[in-house]
Parts: C-alpha cells; structure tokens; sequence
C-alpha cells in the first residue's frame, strides 16, 4: 500500500468521524456548543439543522475525491481527482483557519486537531505519487 493510499485512509476515517457527528446533530445530539462557534448549546434548532446535513454532504464528496485522488478507490477518476484534490486541501486549510478562530473553546479544542489531520493527509494525497 502506498503512503497516498494510507493517506487517503487517514483522511476517510477522519470524515467518517466528522460525518457521524454531523448525523448525531441532525438527529438532534445536544452538541450544539461544539460546532457553528458554540452559538447553541444543547440540540441544534431545528432551522439550523440544514447545516450539519450540508456538511455530511460535503464530507462524503471529499471523501470521494480523496480516494479515487490517491488511487486507493474509483481509480477510473484518479486523474480528474488530482486536480480536485486541490480544492479538498483548500477547504481543510480553510477549516483549520476557521476552527483556530471560533469562539467557542470547546468546538476549537476538539476539531481543530481533526481538521488538521484532514489538511495533512489531503496534503499528502496531493504531493505524493
């Protein structure tokens, strides 16, 4: 397996992480103060509950991108992917951006390390052959 491909992994069990608690907050997980800079604490109002939706979306697509960009999975795309790729890194450096400035401590402590390996592996995916 090459280093892109346990990149990739990396990257896909991060997401799953990321996805499965965006779930949790649609369902209606009171982790409100954990995400969207700590605005609600408890559940998410209903009316906010498109957001997390959006982002499990978003993650599933990046998901994609990464693996097919590393070859690990849906090779048929690998060279459309490594282009993609780049957009993935940006977004992760964005969030890492983003959850370096929220206001809520809580959300930073606990998501900035993920998003950070987020930006990593997709990094690694992107440069590494």
């Amino acid at each position: 397996m090459t280093l892109s491909a346990l990149a990739a992994l990396l990257f896909a069990l991060l997401s799953l992480g990321v996805c499965a608690f965006q779930l949790a907050l649609i369902l209606g997980a009171p982790w409100g103060e954990f995400t969207l800079g700590g605005k609600w604490r408890g559940a998410l109002p209903r009316r906010a509950r498109w957001i997390p939706f959006i982002s499990l979306l978003v993650f599933a697509g990046l998901v994609l991108i990464v693996l097919a960009g590393s070859g690990f999975a849906l090779t048929a795309y690998q060279a459309q992917a490594q282009t993609w790729i780049w957009g993935v890194v940006g977004y992760c450096a964005l969030g890492c951006v983003l959850n370096a400035i929220t206001p809520s401590r809580r959300e930073r402590v606990i998501w900035l390390p993920v998003v950070l390996g987020l930006f990593a592996s997709s990094l690694s995916v992107a440069l590494l052959p």
